[in-house]
């Protein structure tokens, strides 16, 4: 463990200390979220129409109720070289209680995560850490990847292929941030479940106002993305990894986005991909952020998928 200002600690106890916040019930944002010109998984009547018991809220929610915890743990260094890597295990939808935990490990720069629904059902686990040397969720699951057989809808997309074009993302207060994420950040900070005066103000270490964590997601895919994907589907995020690489991201500031495919797979239900989105500074070209996104497509879909493969 650390203290508040992120200086080591020192305990004469070997006792393991979990973290764990209150119960929250995250809000949904994306119900009119669209692309490829139809809605997407977060509309009731699409999630219907794949089977799914409601619309789901989106995954990089759930990471702001593990920010007071990692912040509890390191100090400022949280939204300097933190990084949370997670598993998307099982769908919320709003009116739901969420309850995250955080458990560090013996050398104090990296802890186990897990957020859970009141029925005790798994919505996440994962990683987060400090500095570089921590081991992380993602860097598991991805080291795990076999041959992904054959693909469909993703098949277009090969490993170590690079978005052909580099796109410029800021993140403001009050203009919506497109198609992909139709809420403005004053929108999400008057939703969000652990707010602070950190966000969307300079009442804060850096003396900017900063992007909460679950935000960096949406920084990174608001311009879109050119990587050639077949469609129209519907797709869902299965796994998600954001490292801030020395400061925050910060609410007005240009970021440089460059894009590569770093994984191929598929499940019974869905084909998926991995993308490492790489956030560079556009003023000073310091690196900013890494974003690691495993998006799912389901296979039904895709009107051209083969029905002996469904």
């Amino acid at each position: 463990m650390t203290l508040d200002d992120g200086t080591a600690g020192s305990s004469p106890f070997s006792t393991p200390i979990t973290l764990v916040g209150p119960a929250r019930q995250p809000r949904q944002l994306l119900d009119d979220q669209s692309y490829d010109g139809h809605a997407s998984v977060h509309d009731a009547s699409t999630a219907g129409d794949l089977g799914l018991t409601g619309a789901p809220i989106e995954g990089p929610t759930h990471f702001s109720q593990f920010d007071p915890l990692a912040v509890a743990a390191w100090g400022r260094r949280w939204f300097e070289t933190g990084c949370l890597s997670a598993h998307f295990s099982t769908m919320v939808v709003e009116g739901e209680e969420v309850t995250a935990s955080l458990a560090p490990v013996e050398g104090g720069t990296w802890a186990h995560t897990t957020a859970t629904k009141a029925d005790g059902s798994t919505v996440l686990t994962g990683t987060a850490s400090v500095g570089r040397d921590a081991p992380t969720e993602l860097e598991g699951r991805l080291a795990r990847l076999g041959d992904p057989g054959d693909l469909f809808i993703v098949d277009r997309l090969s490993v170590g292929q690079r978005s052909s074009a580099t796109v410029t993302a800021s993140v403001d207060l009050d203009t919506p941030n497109g198609e992909l994420y139709p809420f403005s950040l004053r929108r999400k900070l008057d939703a969000i479940t652990e707010p602070s005066p950190w966000y969307g103000s300079d009442d804060n270490p850096w003396g900017r106002a900063i992007l909460p964590l679950e935000m960096a997601s949406v920084l990174a895919y608001k311009a879109g993305s050119d990587l050639p994907l077949r469609g129209p589907v519907v797709g869902l995020f299965l796994d998600l990894e954001v490292r801030l690489e020395g400061a925050p991201l910060f609410v007005g500031q240009d970021y440089r986005i460059d894009r590569e495919v770093i994984g191929l797979g598929q499940s019974r239900r869905t084909e998926s991909y991995w993308v490492r989105s790489t956030l560079t500074d556009a003023t000073t070209g310091e690196p900013a952020a890494t974003v690691v996104l495993h998006s799912g497509v389901f296979k039904q879909s895709y009107a051209g998928y083969p029905a002996d493969r469904l």
